[in-house]
């Protein structure tokens, strides 16, 4: 009897387990659709103000680095525990190991795409921070591939990897426009955009095609840098591929403090 009692209640407990780990990646998964929809602007965080300030030279000409952030949720920090995101994170870890490291402005937006980030270029207030920095981190496309999440929650079914591709050739050719613009306005600033990860990779029905579809954009966005000799691309994907428990928020979708960590840890290897 006790046995049978006690089998009854440990399938119960698993099975509430298992609705609880469903609820969450469904609501990731929310989370991201409403973040695409409903972008949630903020001013720019910054170290220091820019009004008549000296345009940057070239990259750590003087070992000091100069750092200006464009881009989604992820370039603004969204998910970290203490709000520092990667950039912050960056600047102090430059720091700690003895580097000159400033953050000029965080202009990370939640929800952008990349027709957003292209469009915000010509704008005075974000030319001149450009012009200010040595080093611009970039992090978007995320909004752009999952669009296909809308139709997620229209109709309960997973995207196919044709669904979330089907905006790659468009997103692509505006993040190549991007990442030249940014050239064109401060040519000897050094750019790293910020490659992604599927965080979704966790959930059999969308693992394979967010996989795929990931891979594809982060080999795009590749190949657009390597033809640039002042540009590099940062990967996350074999960050989170394994860590999806470890290096997540709670909503499931951005990095926490300790995803943040990790992507500032690796951008600091590959700038030093």
């Amino acid at each position: 009897m006790k046995s049978s009692k006690s089998s009854v209640r440990i399938w119960r407990i698993t099975g509430i387990t298992s609705i609880v780990a469903t609820i969450v990646l469904i609501g990731g998964f929310i989370y991201a659709i409403s973040d695409v929809l409903n972008p949630v602007g903020s001013t720019y965080t910054s170290d220091a103000t820019t009004s008549g300030a000296k345009p940057a030279t070239t990259v750590a000409t003087d070992g000091s680095f100069q750092i200006a952030v464009l881009g989604d949720s992820l370039a603004k920090g969204t998910g970290d525990d203490d709000g520092s995101g990667f950039a912050r994170r960056t600047v102090d870890l430059l720091q700690k190991n003895g580097k000159e490291a400033k953050l000029i402005a965080n202009l990370g937006i939640n929800g952008q795409k990349t027709a957003s980030v292209l469009s915000s270029l010509e704008e005075p207030g974000v030319q001149h921070i450009l012009k200010q920095s040595n080093m611009i981190f970039v992090s978007i496309g995320a909004n752009d591939l999952f669009n296909a999440g809308e139709a997620l929650g229209n109709t309960q079914q997973a995207p196919s990897k044709q669904q979330l591709l089907a905006n790659l050739p468009k997103a692509s050719k505006t993040l190549q426009q991007i990442l030249e613009r940014i050239a064109q306005i401060n040519p000897d600033a050094h750019i790293l955009y910020l490659g992604l990860y599927n965080p979704f990779s966790d959930l059999p029905e969308i693992r394979v095609p967010g996989n795929e579809a990931v891979t594809a954009w982060n080999t795009t966005a590749l190949n657009i840098i390597n033809s640039q000799s002042n540009m590099s691309l940062i990967p996350t994907f074999d960050l989170f591929q394994q860590n999806l428990n470890k290096y997540l928020s709670s909503d499931h979708f951005h990095p926490n403090g300790t995803g943040y960590e990790q992507i500032a840890e690796r951008v600091v290897q590959s700038i030093e």
